[in-house]
């Protein structure tokens, strides 16, 4: 009787499709996966037949969700929905206990799954490290670690970069050199925001030692979404240089600062590049530049190997300065 009870469990379950989301299109067509992000114009469906697809929001007719879901109809607040049931063409149903509302898609900015404590918390950020070994008639050992991270709440966004690069070339040290930023942006509406960020570099090596800025002004988001985000900043900076013979230099520059990342190929592949291109205001330096551009292949959904290429220069000053560097590494992401 017993082994009869588990045989027909066992059935009932086999039957019994797994819970998850549907989405129909105009097109008549229907999906069924997980809701992941919907930010701007894509909506993310992870699906167990075709991975990550993204879906033009404008093609959707409606949705249906067991899971719980921070709709957002405007860039501050939200709800939080329990479900979210099929509606007529371009409606969808908010449940909440006992008192559900239809509300049209093109009103919804965001939808988030919420987390605990800021409920439209959106963090994400890659760690990469690189090792290079090099024996022959002049050995060499490069150490490169870069973090780069972004949190975004409501009408705010934080941006925060480190990294750290030495080099030896047999067993002397000929790169020596760290980096930290910070950068508070304000949204003032959909796409234009206000940033504040402040920057230091410090060298070990060159004749350049030191190098301080504090930086404002306006910023355009292109898109921000689950495949790749694109922005760029144009900013009023205050300069301060410190050489390796104790002089110093202060001065006001001009600088246009870029940040853009997308994923192809199913979301398995990122090409990205974000750097900073400076013109001092003073004869200090002809121009700056610090840039990056790469690829990055996602090997697991946390796990990745990327290849990427970085120049830093300064020209015109008194202390010039002009590396570029190459790097093949391993990271992780979130």
């Amino acid at each position: 009787m017993y082994s009869k009870t588990l045989l027909c469990l066992a059935l009932s379950l086999a039957t019994t499709p797994l819970l998850a989301d549907t989405v129909w299109l105009k097109n008549g067509d229907r999906l069924t996966g997980e809701i992941k992000f919907f930010d701007g114009a894509k909506l993310l469906l992870k699906t167990e037949y075709g991975g990550a697809i993204a879906l033009d929001w404008d093609q959707v007719a409606t949705l249906d969700s067991d899971q719980e879901l921070l709709i957002k109809e405007s860039a501050v607040s939200g709800e939080r929905a329990k479900s979210l049931q099929a509606a007529e063409p371009g409606k969808v149903v908010v449940a909440n206990g006992e008192a559900p509302r239809t509300i049209e898609l093109a009103s919804i900015q965001q939808i988030l799954k919420p987390k605990p404590l800021v409920e439209d918390l959106t963090w994400k950020g890659n760690l990469d490290a690189a090792l290079d070994y090099k024996r022959g008639e002049a050995d060499s050992d490069d150490y490169d670690i870069d973090l780069k991270t972004k949190a975004r709440h409501g009408l705010w966004r934080h941006n925060a970069e480190a990294g750290y690069n030495r080099q030896y070339q047999d067993d002397v040290v000929s790169t020596d050199n760290w980096s930290a930023e910070y950068a508070l942006d304000r949204f003032l509406d959909e796409h234009w925001f206000w940033q504040g960020r402040l920057e230091y570099k410090h060298d070990q090596i060159e004749e350049l030692e030191r190098q301080r800025t504090l930086g404002t002004g306006p910023g355009y988001q292109f898109w921000d979404n689950e495949l790749g985000a694109f922005s760029v900043a144009g900013l009023l900076n205050r300069s301060d240089y410190r050489f390796a013979d104790g002089q110093e230099e202060s001065f006001y520059a001009l600088s246009t600062k870029w940040d853009y990342n997308r994923y192809v190929v199913g979301k398995t592949v990122e090409v990205f590049s974000s750097g900073e291109l400076g013109k001092p205001l003073a004869n200090v330096a002809d121009y700056t530049l610090d840039a990056e551009v790469g690829l990055r292949y996602k090997v697991t959904d946390w796990a990745s190997l990327h290849m990427k290429a970085e120049k830093d220069l300064v020209s015109g000053a008194e202390g010039e300065l002009d590396e570029t560097h190459y790097s093949l590494g391993f990271g992780v992401g979130w």
